[in-house]
């Protein structure tokens, strides 16, 4: 076994599931995380040119919610929220780095430099304070595989992962280090663990940087969008989708060759969207990562478990990866905490019940990692068709709140805030109602 697995299965081997029945084994775990990508850049979604057969697949065997959404634009605070079933101003993470001082200082360069250790330790401890899905599995009997993105720290010991690839040293480690391999580097870690898992239920966190930048995809893929999309940049990224879509194909694959499709659940998410700059290779547009429009925080949300899950797409109601605990727990048929702002995703009575889901946008970097909402920009909501942003300086004239209909102008061309003074201000009660934030001065 490589190094970087940690097996701990002498303890393990005590463990039972409290879900187990005699003679049945629990079902297995599979998360999906798509990095940088956007809502409508699948087949399945109905874009004209990227192929994406084996999520397309995928799709047709899975609860699908083409209205799914992330908390909050950006890679770290997204993930951070996945698994804690946490809003970021809950959990504490609401940006990728610290704010340094010195403008232009290459954040993994400070990382080298003692004197912002402790902001670092500091996003990382608060992070670590709360419970999360892993970590309540693995105390459970699963064993759990983290690999691909990951800011926290050591898996083992910040999230209770009981394997991992990212080793997670603060002075070589920003967002993954040696777990950022997989998917681009093929997929034999994730293999390996599940041969050597034995007769435990299993998790895998299967987090890939794709199709994240840098979009350096297979040759054979690019030269297929090169002659279609509008640009090189383009086609890259492009190209960097149906990859990524290619690595959950030998996924998928490997688990019916090994017949662990009937016993294993599937979710899939994204962190965040992703807009081509069709002029910059490896840079986003406007209107899409780090903003609270669509493109930034839209996602497809599917839940896939064979013989148990009957396969259905939902364009109506609203999902969010807030919901991707209480969903797994309702599964599994564990308990959650109370404090969770997610439903359970298969319940079609609370899904149906839900009127409206809440997010929220930060700054980059995190101005003060003692007060991580300082570096706050923007809260938005969804109700029904509608869509509320609020800017947190509303007395900015370059800010302005921003109503959109999402049903009709999915690409939020038409702000309809002046136009729709009576619907801005019911929604405006219910995002306050939802989370007032209480902001100390700079």
């Amino acid at each position: 076994m490589n190094a970087f697995y940690l097996p701990l299965l002498a303890l393990l081997a005590a463990l039972v599931p409290v879900s187990a029945v005699a003679g049945e084994k629990p079902p297995n775990v599979l998360l999906i995380i798509s990095d940088d990508q956007a809502w409508n850049d699948y087949s399945f979604m109905g874009h004209k040119s990227i192929r994406t057969p084996y999520l397309d697949r995928l799709a047709g065997q899975s609860l699908v919610f083409t209205r799914g959404y992330s908390p909050v634009p950006l890679c770290r605070p997204a993930l951070a929220s996945i698994i804690t079933g946490l809003y970021p101003h809950q959990h504490g993470v609401t940006g990728n780095d610290p704010a340094l001082p010195d403008a232009g200082v290459n954040p993994m360069a400070a990382r080298n430099n003692p004197k912002y250790a402790r902001y670092y330790e500091t996003i990382i401890n608060n992070f670590q304070k709360h419970p999360n899905f892993v970590r309540d599995l693995t105390a459970r009997g699963w064993l759990a595989f983290q690999t691909g993105k990951w800011w926290e720290g050591d898996p083992v010991k910040a999230a209770g992962f009981t394997h991992s690839m990212t080793q997670g040293v603060l002075k070589t480690s920003r967002h993954g280090d040696a777990g950022l391999d997989i998917g681009r580097k093929g997929l034999e870690p994730i293999f390996q663990f599940i041969e050597n898992a034995g007769e435990h239920p299993w998790l895998v966190w299967y987090a890939p940087m794709l199709p994240h930048a840098p979009h350096t995809p297979p040759e054979d893929i690019l030269q297929k969008y090169l002659p279609i999309a509008p640009s090189e940049p383009v086609a890259r990224y492009w190209a960097n989708v149906e990859w990524f879509d290619r690595t959950c194909g030998e996924l998928l694959d490997y688990l019916d060759k090994k017949n662990l499709r009937q016993n294993t659940i599937i979710i899939y998410t994204t962190d965040n969207g992703w807009i081509q700059n069709p002029k910059v290779k490896n840079s986003f547009a406007p209107r899409s990562k780090l903003t609270c429009y669509e493109g930034g925080v839209r996602t497809p949300i599917m839940i896939s478990w064979a013989g148990h899950i009957k396969p259905h797409r939902d364009t109506k109601h609203l999902a969010t990866n807030l919901d991707i605990w209480p969903t797994l727990a309702s599964l599994l048929k564990l308990p959650a905490p109370q404090n969770l702002p997610g439903i359970d995703l298969t319940d079609a009575r609370a899904v149906a019940k839900r009127e409206a889901i809440y997010g929220e946008q930060y700054a980059h970097n995190i101005a003060d990692v003692d007060s991580p909402c300082r570096s706050l920009e923007h809260r938005w909501m969804i109700s029904g068709d509608w869509k509320l942003i609020v800017p947190v300086d509303t007395q900015s004239p370059t800010n302005k709140i921003e109503l959109y209909n999402v049903k009709s102008d999915p690409w939020e061309k038409k702000d309809l805030a002046q136009r729709e003074q009576k619907i801005l201000n019911n929604l405006r009660k219910k995002l306050d109602e939802w989370w007032t934030p209480d902001i100390p001065a700079k």
